[in-house]
């Protein structure tokens, strides 16, 4: 029997397909045969991934190698697994290495090498998106380095434990890769990057506001327990200048926590979002789609929830939202997530977040009322549901302020500072209550370990029992008031709840 010669030779790398706080790792193969020049890219790709053969294609000619179109060969990419979505132009630099490796015009060991980057026609690397879950997920794959733009190089480097390595071109991959190169220069390696601790300043600050005082203790205690609040009121009473105020209440994120926000921020490409610990703030208008605020499309996406994970979502006119929309904020509110399932697949995004609200109870001229609560309903026509004013912590009356009040020179400047203190110690005093638990704030606690962190006294069991019959209180509610009762406990550094704990909490209740 007659042998013939192999003509095929295949090469392989690796990248990743970013995810939300994960990524996916890709093996990337190129095979080249004889026969008239095609190139095809496989594996379940998206349209930027189908165009990476002619960037690629040019980016090679340009860097001073052979340009695959001038050979007559067969050059197939496959990109593995083949039953997972890949997408975004991320893929260019590890398929451009591949195809040099399988032609022979580089040669080097790169099994433990992650490469992620879109070429240009030139050469040069261009920031992408979604670094962080790449380089986590390499990481954890066992990657010892990873090679990224240059642009991309200091959110890489917030991952410890792997060397990151920032490229400007194609040419300083090949010349860091290949030690057979006259030309080999190593990439240096990227410095950690700090992550900046800090506080929120706003432009508003709570001494800025004048009067409200109610308003006010009760954005202090949503800040220390991280409650869902509703702020009530006619036009022009300041709920906006006390929603901007409480994004300066809420204290810096721990590293961990930061990581997840920059994570989903990096994925969507929001490139205001700088590397530091200050939590999300989002302010979607209220003519805003119901799949920007949830999330979805045919590839799942993240919405707004999600983009405000572990910070604050603020929805100005808020019954004047899409009423699906509203109803959808039940999952996330409840569970911490939401979950998006199309006929291609579904996806769990995280959605740990603050929810304040503010709306106008009238939509046309005020009647005079002073009751917000039963105006709103009247007005909107229970447009707001009620197992959704059913996960609302506090609601925050903001009646207009009187001429003396507002003309009065604003004496205390340290109003923000005291409370951002409050808030802090608040907080320890619920991580070292719940330092066994899964959560570590008054508001995450669940039923169980409220009954067993949380005890209450005969009396205080006595006064509850009376509310919930006379406020026909549902089970969530009861347990809602009891959390809020808690957080005003440890903003007075009270051991036990007491009767004006509960009280307080009544108080914030929404009356309908």
């Amino acid at each position: 029997m007659k042998l013939f010669k192999s003509t095929m030779s295949i090469a392989r790398t690796y990248t990743a397909q970013p995810g939300i706080l994960r990524g996916d790792i890709i093996t990337i193969e190129v095979d080249l045969s004889r026969g008239l020049y095609s190139f095809a890219v496989v594996g379940l790709v998206g349209k930027a991934v189908e165009e990476a053969k002619d960037r690629v294609s040019a980016a090679i000619k340009n860097s001073g190698f052979t340009s695959p179109k001038s050979e007559n060969q067969k050059v197939v990419v496959s990109l593995s697994p083949a039953d997972l979505k890949k997408d975004g132009p991320l893929f260019d630099l590890p398929i451009a290495i591949a195809y040099l490796l399988a032609s022979g015009a580089m040669k080097t060991d790169i099994e433990k090498t992650l490469l992620i980057g879109e070429l240009s026609l030139d050469g040069h690397l261009r920031e992408v998106r979604g670094i962080l879950p790449v380089v986590i997920a390499g990481k954890k794959a066992g990657f010892t380095e990873i090679i990224v733009p240059y642009d991309n190089q200091e959110e890489a480097a917030l991952i410890d434990g792997v060397n990151i390595y920032g490229a400007q071109s194609l040419m300083e991959v090949v010349d860091h890769l290949d030690k057979s190169r006259t030309s080999y220069s190593k990439l240096g390696i990227t410095k950690p990057t700090q992550i900046k601790e800090h506080w929120t300043d706003t432009h508003i600050r709570l001494e800025d506001i004048k009067g409200q005082e109610s308003a006010k203790r009760g954005l202090l205690i949503a800040a220390a327990g991280l409650h869902n609040i509703i702020m009530a009121g006619p036009p022009g009473t300041g709920k906006t200048m006390l929603a901007r105020a409480f994004q300066g209440l809420l204290p810096p994120l721990s590293k961990e926590e930061a990581l997840e926000v920059m994570a989903i921020h990096s994925l969507v490409g929001n490139s205001e979002k700088e590397i530091s610990s200050a939590p999300p703030f989002r302010t979607p208008h209220h003519t805003a789609s119901h799949t920007s605020i949830v999330g979805g499309g045919v590839n799942p996406r993240p919405g707004e929830v999600t983009l405000s994970h572990r910070g604050v979502l603020f929805m100005d006119e808020f019954p004047e939202f899409d009423r699906r929309s509203l109803d959808a904020l039940r999952q996330p509110l409840e569970d911490r997530c939401v979950t998006i399932s199309r006929v291609k697949g579904s996806e769990k995004f995280p959605a740990d977040f603050v929810l304040v609200a503010a709306l106008n109870p009238y939509r046309g001229t005020e009647d005079g009322s002073t009751d917000y609560a039963s105006t709103m309903m009247d007005t909107y026509k229970n447009k707001i549901s009620g197992p959704i004013l059913d996960r609302i912590d506090l609601w925050l009356n903001v009646p207009h302020v009187d001429y003396e009040t507002l003309t009065r020179k604003t004496i205390e400047n340290d109003e923000t500072k005291r409370a951002r203190e409050q808030v802090m110690k608040a907080r320890e005093l619920q991580r070292k209550r719940f330092k066994n638990s899964s959560a570590l704030l008054n508001s995450r606690i669940s039923s169980r370990e409220l009954e067993e962190l949380v005890p209450l006294s005969d009396e205080v069991k006595d006064m509850l029992r009376q509310a919930s019959v006379k406020l026909n209180l549902s089970p969530r509610a009861l347990h809602r008031l009891i959390k809020v009762a808690r957080t005003i406990a440890d903003l007075e550094d009270q051991t036990d709840l007491a009767l004006p704990h509960i009280l307080e909490a009544l108080q914030y209740r929404v009356k309908m």
